[in-house]
């Protein structure tokens, strides 16, 4: 099992395509009240970091080169890697842009070399073809080898072995491991839980007692044991959208126009991927960075801003209480084929909307994504 994962990706595309910057700190993001998409090594070092607000990065980096995402670059060089992992292996599993999980099993005598070898000329091929620097993790499991690509960023190779995962596990933070954020990893450290180690010496059991079911997880974890498999076609899990104020918001008319854009954002994704989302999600964010998400379980699956709309809406009705917000966003989870979940006889509204924004895809689709706009969609624009 490998994983890729490309190295401060967004950042490292700008480099390559101005050779000027090569020595400059760089930040892919921008907007007077954005966050940091990703910014490059030398920035890093200034202390940037990706998710960090704009304003705070250029505190710590001033002299930094702030540039404008631009996805046609980043899905062009995505879509080269990813071509180029394909020619080795069926079985890739992108987990988006610039990273993947690969299974080289059984690869040997068709591509010419262990599978050690294998991964060092993709990543040697990487550099010279696309331009771009990948490090990379070979372990027996998805999560060793996720650990793996991170240990020596940026042009790392790392292996880990199957008899030597617990002890390498040991003495590692148990923020290492996925699934311990930093308000798990609070609660571990009250109950003298620091390292991984410390994991396996509680044993299965106590960990279930305490933590439930991600106890027996973190079990696994600890063992360095994780049996998921590469699957090349795992559903999304979900689609959102969300936009950060250039001003703090605080009435509700103000924060709902700009939620029925980002509902609107979702609802195309949805129809152009052609599925359907079962849970419907409210993400605000206040003005001192808190944030808050709300989630309601629909009477039906919907691929429509209408209905994904109505129900954030009533969401959002709770949370409007004199508080300033910073960010909304939408969002859809629970996601199947549209062909796999017929509607039911009694969502007729979520028909009749489909009918409608289909129509409207068809006309952005001839004439321009901007020659039809939805009332409410112009009243949130700046």
């Amino acid at each position: 099992m490998a994983h890729l994962d490309s190295d401060a990706f967004y950042a490292s595309v700008e480099k390559r395509d101005r050779p000027e910057l090569r020595d400059q700190p760089v930040i892919v993001g921008g907007g007077i009240r954005g966050v940091v998409s990703t910014c490059c090594y030398i920035a890093r070092t200034y202390g940037v970091r990706s998710a960090m607000p704009m304003s705070t990065a250029l505190r710590a980096c001033p002299e930094a080169v702030v540039i404008r995402p631009d996805f046609a670059k980043y899905k062009a060089a995505s879509r080269q890697i990813m071509g180029m992992l394909e020619a080795l292996t069926p079985l890739v599993q992108p987990l988006s842009l610039d990273e993947a999980w690969m299974d080289l099993s059984g690869t040997e005598r068709l591509n010419g070399g262990s599978a050690a070898w294998q991964l060092a000329r993709l990543q040697r091929r990487i550099a010279s073809e696309v331009g771009l620097t990948v490090s990379i993790g070979l372990a027996p499991n998805k999560v060793l080898a996720k650990i793996a690509s991170d240990l020596d960023k940026p042009r790392g190779f790392a292996v880990i072995g199957a008899t030597e995962a617990k002890r390498f596990l040991a003495d590692r933070p148990v923020t290492l491991l996925p699934g311990v954020g930093p308000a798990l990893a609070r609660t571990l450290e009250k109950d003298g839980v620091r390292r991984i180690g410390d994991l396996s010496r509680m044993g299965a059991r106590t960990l279930a007692e305490r933590y439930g079911a991600f106890g027996l997880r973190l079990a696994e974890l600890a063992e360095g044991r994780d049996s998921r498999t590469v699957n090349p076609d795992e559903t999304r899990k979900g689609i959102s959208a969300e936009t950060t104020f250039n001003t703090d918001l605080t009435h509700r008319e103000a924060l709902e126009d700009r939620l029925f854009s980002a509902c609107e954002k979702v609802a195309m994704q949805a129809r152009a991927k052609g599925v359907v989302g079962r849970v419907a999600t409210l993400k605000l964010k206040t003005a001192d960075f808190k944030l808050v998400t709300r989630r309601r379980t629909l009477p039906h699956p919907t691929q429509t801003a209408h209905t994904l709309f109505e129900a954030t809406r009533e969401l959002l009705a709770g949370e409007v209480d004199g508080r300033a917000f910073r960010l909304i966003g939408a969002g859809v989870s629970e996601l199947v084929e549209t062909a796999k979940a017929p509607l039911d006889f009694f969502a007729q509204d979520e028909a009749r909307a489909r009918v409608k924004e289909q129509a409207m895809d068809s006309l952005r689709a001839r004439f321009g994504a901007s020659a039809l706009v939805s009332g409410r969609s112009l009243k949130s624009r700046p």
